[in-house]
């Protein structure tokens, strides 16, 4: 049993089982992977427990951060090999100062060096130049964006999602996902949040409602199946 089923009851679990949710939904032919904000403000400079990581980035996840970004290179790999588009997405500082943030934390969110170089992807998953970064001002990636746009240009026909915080930026974009229509697939080692019963907690509802939570295996074997054709 997975950890974010573990977390809940019996009660619970047989209450799922019995009223079908968590229901699986077919992969599609022409995949997107969408890497949510994977960036230095969530992850820090360098791996660091997030007692100690947030002394540098407020909002930082520390080592949980570090140990998800092995399985999304993993992931990045492989979609790159079959050519399924990969799209970013980060904060954007300087139109958040006039929109608000994210969080009711960053309400009027200061724009200076920190902020700016936070913003920038972790080099170790660091976008091609022929891949889209979405630069946005609130938790989802569809919010005051072109995403939807884009995706519908790409033809994508479901999302493999990835990123952070699992309950915040990446449950907020699989549920506008859902809506918009895109069968969602999240990748489960490549999530991650700064508290971990959030993380979990945000795993199995989203699996039950909106999404697939999948496995990093299971992603692989889904893309291995893929024609070279996706894009």
């Amino acid at each position: 049993m997975r950890k974010w089923e573990a977390v809940f009851s019996d009660a619970d679990r047989e209450l799922r089982q019995k009223t079908h949710f968590g229901r699986k939904q077919p992969f599609g032919t022409r995949p997107a992977l969408i890497i949510i904000d994977v960036n230095n403000a969530f992850v820090g400079s360098q791996p660091k427990p997030v007692l100690e990581s947030v002394e540098e980035y407020r909002t930082s996840c520390g080592e949980a951060g570090w140990a998800a970004i092995e399985y999304i290179k993993r992931l990045l790999l492989a979609c790159r090999a079959k050519k399924v588009p990969v799209i970013f997405t980060t904060g954007d500082p300087i139109t958040a100062q006039f929109s608000w943030g994210a969080t009711k934390a960053t309400k009027s969110p200061r724009l200076d060096k920190s902020s700016l170089e936070g913003q920038e992807i972790a080099d170790e998953i660091k976008p091609l130049p022929s891949e889209f970064i979405v630069k946005k001002t609130k938790a989802s990636a569809f919010h005051g964006t072109s995403l939807l746009t884009v995706l519908h240009n790409l033809k994508a026909d479901c999302l493999l999602v990835a990123g952070t915080t699992t309950s915040g930026c990446v449950r907020a974009s699989v549920v506008d996902a859902f809506s918009y229509g895109f069968p969602c697939f999240v990748v489960e080692e490549g999530t991650f949040d700064r508290f971990e019963l959030s993380h979990l907690v945000n795993l199995w509802d989203m699996d039950a409602k909106y999404a697939d939570v999948i496995t990093l295996d299971e992603a692989l074997e889904h893309i291995a199946k893929l024609s070279q054709k996706t894009s």
